[in-house]
């Protein structure tokens, strides 16, 4: 199995709920073990952009999860914001990556000041102190000096900055073909395997001439 077995998936309240769920499924697919955790915003901006409506309670939201995408017992573990004891918490018992998608501008500026006030902030904070792989996918239009500055603190630590502004070389013809290209780019940086996006030059393979 290539790429780490265990995942933390961050969902925050910013623009974009559809590539977390997204995310959310492949890795279930791919057979991983995901922590997921959703801070109250989130959870409001899914309802909005999706049919998708989940469980206040991380028991009953984690029973939703895995019958919507499929998992296996246990494969999906959802603990609340204020869970200290959930594995995300501790260096000794974190998974071996993080994604936050969408990561919005107050998450990005909390990770960056190491505030760690809730467990998605301190589950990033974990995952820089043990240099473990941090992808944060912000999705903001247009972004101010801070918000710039904090992007460029993240990236001096560790962390991977990939913004929600999908490519369209590979010709999409879908809503769900934009979502793809972003998750299939979280999914190439955790070296997961993924099917859905060709590497660059590959969709050329075919038709190249004489």
């Amino acid at each position: 199995m290539s790429g780490p077995e265990r995942v933390t998936l961050a969902m925050t309240g910013a623009s974009g709920a559809p590539y977390g769920l997204r995310l959310l499924d492949c890795l279930v697919q791919e057979e991983r073990e995901v922590h997921f955790l959703i801070s109250k915003a989130a959870q409001l901006v899914l309802a909005t952009e999706t049919d998708v409506s989940l469980p206040a309670k991380p028991q009953a939201m984690q029973a939703f999860l895995s019958e919507y995408t499929g998992a296996a017992p246990g494969q999906i573990r959802v603990y609340g914001k204020e869970d200290w004891m959930a594995p995300p918490a501790s260096g000794s018992g974190a998974p071996g990556a993080m994604v936050v998608v969408p990561c919005s501008t107050g998450t990005l500026s909390a990770i960056a000041c190491g505030a760690s006030n809730n467990l998605i902030e301190r589950a990033a904070d974990v995952a820089l102190k043990e240099r473990r792989p941090l992808i944060l996918v912000p999705r903001e239009a247009p972004y101010s000096a801070i918000h710039l500055e904090n992007m460029l603190r993240l990236t001096q630590l560790g962390a991977v900055i990939l913004p929600a502004s999908p490519g369209f070389y590979h010709q999409p013809r879908t809503v769900d073909d934009l979502v793809d290209f972003i998750v299939a780019r979280i999914l190439n940086l955790l070296g997961i395997p993924q099917d859905m996006l060709p590497r660059w030059g590959e969709h050329h393979l075919g038709g190249s001439e004489e």
